[in-house]
């Protein structure tokens, strides 16, 4: 079997930050890096859940919306990969990263999606934790260059 693109990028070298992982026709993966690699600091699972629960809030609700395609956790919980269409430029897709973490940063509420009837595992929500992730990566994602 043919040795996935993601597996041959060198985790000893990976930073914080957002990258491009590839482009595939006209749908762009970029890789949003939370933690380092093999680090032992990984991301809480129930805080990995509402950050993706916020982000889907909070991108599906941008002018972007129709291009954007998905937000996942990455199973080493170390970051997300964040799909698009090639129609939202790299600078455009990090306005979207920057604008998700404000926006979960100032989130209070119910987290959207987290009622039983609306998730598969509605009791495993950290909005403290969400907000965790989103201040430690704003200002590195403020401070990015595309």
């Amino acid at each position: 079997m043919k040795r996935i693109a993601s597996f041959q990028v060198n985790h000893d070298t990976i930073q914080k930050g957002m990258y491009i992982s590839r482009i595939d026709g006209d749908i762009v993966t970029y890789d949003i890096r939370m933690k380092l690699p093999n680090g032992g600091d990984y991301l809480d699972y129930d805080a990995v859940h509402t950050f993706e629960h916020l982000f889907a809030t909070y991108a599906r609700n941008t002018k972007y919306s129709e291009n954007v395609i998905y937000l996942g956790p990455m199973g080493c919980r170390t970051g997300f990969y964040f799909l698009v269409r090639d129609k939202i430029s790299h600078s455009e897709a990090l306005e979207i990263m920057v604008g998700t973490m404000k926006f979960i940063i100032d989130f209070e509420g119910e987290i959207p999606g987290s009622k039983k009837e609306e998730c598969g595992n509605y009791l495993s929500h950290s909005l403290p934790g969400a907000k965790e992730i989103a201040k430690d990566m704003l200002p590195v994602l403020e401070n990015w260059d595309v």
